[in-house]
């Protein structure tokens, strides 16, 4: 996939990342706009406010020594840096005193505050502009004349007029030039946040996205040599802990389970081919041997109900082969429940006292009163039986005292139920590793009656169970063990 801006706008993280861009940009405009409004409210407010106390103060004056006070304080106001602005004009409009030069017309015609802001001109600005441009006319002093004409610099203004007693107009305002300023500032200072922002959420949205393009890629390059029949691929793992890589590592592990159970399905149709191979060629040709010549009806029995003893040994070992299968890949319909393991122990040894008995070996067990698991108790007892009959089995001969003990114990967090002989063991580790794999019987001489099948069904029975099955040395002999994970039973 080519790592473009259409081929980035195809997934859903990008369509996400520009829809949360749109709505940012969208929310920031409006921001923008709030807080420049917000903030000419607040100046305007405020600029209102700084008239109404300088109206109130020029108020205090007038009542104090009438017109001559007031014309006196408006002049000193006036000449003060930074003055606001001060006019006084008589009921014809004509100014008498104060800082502005020109109005804009009809603002003192009116009383109160004016609705929009005007344009005015103070005193020297007017005649600045004339030398600058050689002009040599001069503006007359009225409140109707225009201060916008040619050579003329305006300014903007709020103004709060009233009428005196003597219906002489007085004017107070403040010029909004700083006010329009800052906020210019603060409009542009959104604008141009505004603008990183976006250009920010742009760049790490292309990159991200590119990025996550790239994850993407390796993931699908991945799978299609996994499909391709390459079963020992895997998905790549950055380390970075993110969503891709738990979702790698999930199906990794699916992977490594899928593959296993491959291996599983080839090594059953390998061991199927070769180990089923004898006792069916067996049987071929006990049956043909009957069929050859002239036999007695007893012969004919015998031949038969060895066929079927033969035939028995077969579904047995089918049936093992399909109970390990369902167990290794977790298909088996087995329920599980609380079960007493030290009653299962009591009930295998049991069992199989005659048979330990008959073949001379010492069987005892050393169980506690109750250790209760979550299990299934046909399952794990099969284990059992498989594991208790193959130490009966192997430790005959080997001694001069076969004995065979099983215990059962409590070991940090797991619960062991081991069967210990004192037999020939397996000295070899890597024997120990193969020796629960199917219908592998390290007994070269396969004088003892099996399949093979008996620690692998446990094996199998253990992952079950969350567990896991070890062969250790016992010197002599050899200890299986079977521990469980200590869980709460249900």
């Amino acid at each position: 996939m080519a790592l473009s801006l259409p081929a980035i706008m195809r997934t859903t993280a990008a369509r996400l990342s520009a829809l949360y861009l749109l709505l940012f940009a969208l929310c920031a405009v409006l921001l923008v706009f709030y807080m420049t409004s917000l903030s000419a409210r607040m100046l305007t407010a405020q600029t209102q406010e700084t008239i109404n106390d300088e109206v109130l103060g020029l108020a205090q004056a007038y009542q104090r020594g009438g017109l001559p006070v007031l014309v006196r304080v408006v002049e000193n106001r006036s000449r003060q840096p930074g003055a606001n602005l001060y006019l006084i004009a008589d009921t014809n409009g004509q100014i008498l005193t104060g800082n502005v030069q020109s109005l804009a017309p009809g603002v003192i015609e009116t009383e109160g505050w004016t609705t929009e802001p005007f344009s005015y001109q103070r005193f020297g600005e007017g005649e600045l502009d004339r030398l600058r441009s050689g002009a040599a006319d001069q503006t007359p002093q009225t409140g109707e004349t225009s201060p916008q004409s040619e050579g003329e610099k305006g300014h903007n203004a709020i103004a709060l007029v009233l009428r005196l007693p003597n219906q002489m107009i007085m004017l107070v305002g403040r010029d909004l030039g700083e006010p329009e300023r800052f906020r210019a500032v603060i409009r542009r200072s959104l604008m141009l946040a505004l603008g990183m922002m976006g250009l920010g959420g742009l760049l790490i949205w292309f990159f991200v996205g590119r990025a996550a393009l790239k994850r993407i890629d390796s993931v699908s390059d991945a799978s299609r040599r996994i499909m391709g029949g390459d079963l020992s691929g895997r998905l790549p793992v950055t380390g970075a802990g993110d969503e891709f890589d738990r979702l790698s590592a999930n199906l990794n592990t699916m992977l490594a389970r899928i593959a296993m159970l491959n291996e599983g399905l080839k090594q059953v149709s390998d061991n199927i081919a070769h180990d089923l191979k004898t006792p069916l060629t067996r049987l071929r040709n006990r049956a043909e041997a009957t069929l050859a010549g002239k036999h007695k009806t007893t012969d004919y029995r015998q031949a038969l109900e060895g066929t079927i003893a033969e035939s028995d040994q077969l579904i047995k070992t089918f049936n093992a082969i399909l109970m390990i299968s369902r167990l290794e890949a977790g298909y088996s319909s087995e329920t599980t429940s609380p079960v007493d393991l030290a009653a299962t122990v009591s009930d295998v040894v049991e069992l199989y006292e005659p048979v330990a008995e008959e073949a001379g070996v010492a069987l005892e067990a050393t169980v506690p009163e109750a250790v209760t698991i979550n299990g299934n108790r046909e399952l794990i007892g099969q284990a059992l039986s498989n594991i208790v009959d193959n130490a009966i089995k192997y430790s005959t001969g080997a001694a001069e005292s076969p004995k065979v003990l099983v215990t059962l114990s409590r070991a940090g967090g797991e619960i062991k139920l081991t069967v210990t002989d004192n037999g020939h063991g397996i000295p070899d580790d890597a024997d120990r590793a193969r020796a629960t794999e199917r219908f592998v019987r390290l007994e070269k001489s396969r004088s003892q009656p099996g399949s093979g099948l008996g620690l692998s069904l446990a094996k199998a029975i253990m992952t079950f169970h969350s567990g896991r099955l070890d062969l250790v040395p016992a010197n002599p002999g050899l200890s299986v063990v079977m521990s469980f994970p200590v869980q709460e039973t249900h």
